[in-house]
């Protein structure tokens, strides 16, 4: 696929990393040449130096020929124009990286598409709404909701109590015949390994499992494993960046006590101004005694999305010590995710991933709905919807060639979500929630264009 990104920041640079690496034509357009030089070495991709405006600069980057045109400068309007000139010009589909939120919330009654947009994306609010689903699923370390919760994807690490330890899937599966949960993907205690489980792969003390659940799922794996899902209320929020704006303003809608600190004085003042059931304090909240000032030990969780991912990391921990449960980072730095849980943080966010994650599908064959990665594990789980003649519509799961590499974790019909086993029959207009390591996505793909 011919994909131009324009924008060579954090999310575009990171995107035609991710890109380059599944051998799709990626060209990146930058007006600084510094950064585009640091993308030529070090990636295998096509630079164009200019302003993504300029009609005369979209055409030398064949614009004419470009199947996905992404515009992830760091503005918002630039991105819109730069969107609508690409469709113009031949562009297949645009998206736009936008700010104002309200873009995405009115997009069907403005009509982005006429314009020549094809889809808005908004990473600072893609962060605050994982960090709302973080909060909501607060015993699990990894979430992910699928058409609103129909089916919800949890992800764990395994304790000594949990009920299942050293039994495989298939004893597992005898012994808890109405359960709601089914695992995708396991990776062993101490491995960098990713297993996509059998009925005779064995659970053990340790492993990371990400599980796909459908209704009332969570609540019994919460009691199978001996985690507890504990409701979150009084939320300390570290940063007033647009993350943490967002944030604030959506969970205290919400009904959540949401307390913000923020060091700049103008920049506290005018959230004050603007959320007014948020408690707003001027200080330096990397100050311990400050925190403690604040109570934090009585805080159910603590959101730390400044700008220094260390200082985020290091404020967690500090929470954790003063005993609070939950505890959210924003980091930039992909590396520190494999750190994440060794160290003793709940939930890292990284806005790159979850732009990435968002883009990614439009790159994959077949009807997919949504996509996510699997953080640290070498996998993604994809929505895919099932067409008259895809090649697994009115089939059994078990009839179907299906990569050993690959599972069918449910399936949504009508809202619905289903755990779906071996006798299912899938259906036209079904959507199917597929995990899949790298190597047997071509495969999967194939099953449902």
């Amino acid at each position: 696929m011919k994909i131009i990104i324009a924008g060579a920041g954090e999310v575009g640079f990171h995107l035609a990393k991710l890109l380059s690496y599944e051998s799709q034509e990626i060209t990146l357009i930058d007006p600084d040449k510094k950064g585009l030089a640091y993308a030529d070495t070090h990636l295998d991709i096509r630079t164009v130096k200019g302003d993504a405006t300029s009609i005369a600069i979209l055409r030398e980057a064949r614009v004419d020929s470009c199947e996905l045109f992404i515009a992830v400068t760091s503005s918002e309007s630039i991105n819109i124009t730069v969107c609508v000139l690409a469709k113009q010009l031949g562009a297949t589909k645009t998206i736009a990286r936008i700010s104002n939120t309200e873009f995405i919330h009115y997009k069907d009654e403005v009509g982005f598409t006429k314009f020549g947009i094809d889809e808005l994306i908004s990473p600072e609010a893609l962060a605050a709404a994982e960090i709302e689903l973080s909060l909501k699923q607060s015993s699990f370390d990894e979430n992910y909701e699928f058409e609103d919760g129909a089916l919800t994807m949890a992800g764990l690490t395994l304790p000594r109590s949990a009920s299942f330890v050293g039994k495989t899937v298939k004893q597992a599966a005898e012994i808890f015949p109405e359960i709601h949960f089914v695992p995708i993907a396991i990776q062993r205690f101490g491995t960098q390994y990713t297993i996509i489980p059998r009925g005779n792969t064995k659970f053990k003390r340790g492993d990371t499992v990400v599980f796909i659940t459908s209704e009332g799922g969570a609540d019994e794996l919460c009691r199978l494993t001996g985690k507890e899902n504990r409701a979150i209320k009084d939320v300390m929020i570290l940063g007033g960046s647009q993350i943490g704006y967002k944030t604030a303003r959506d969970l205290s809608e919400k009904g959540f006590n949401a307390k913000l600190l923020e060091g700049n004085r103008d920049r506290a003042f005018e959230i004050a101004d603007e959320l007014t059931k948020v408690l707003v304090i001027n200080s330096d909240g990397r100050n311990v005694d400050v925190l403690e000032e604040e109570n934090i030990a009585q805080m159910d969780a603590f959101i730390a999305v400044g700008p220094n991912s260390e200082t985020n990391i290091m404020s967690c921990l500090v929470a954790k010590s003063k005993g609070v449960k939950k505890t959210i980072a924003l980091v930039e730095n992909m590396d520190y995710f494999d750190l994440s849980h060794s160290i003793g943080i709940d939930t890292l966010i990284n806005k790159k991933l979850l732009a990435a994650n968002n883009i990614f599908r439009y790159i994959r064959r077949g009807e997919v709905v949504a996509m996510t990665k699997l953080s640290n594990l070498n996998a993604e789980l994809l929505e895919f919807e099932v067409k008259a003649n895809s090649a697994v519509c009115n089939k059994t799961i078990k009839s179907i060639n299906f990569p050993i590499t690959a599972i069918i974790g449910g399936v949504i019909r009508n809202g619905v979500g289903m755990i779906a086993l071996g006798s299912f029959k899938i259906q036209e207009g079904d959507r199917v929630v597929v995990c899949c390591l790298l190597k047997s996505i071509k495969t999967v793909e194939k099953l449902f264009v």
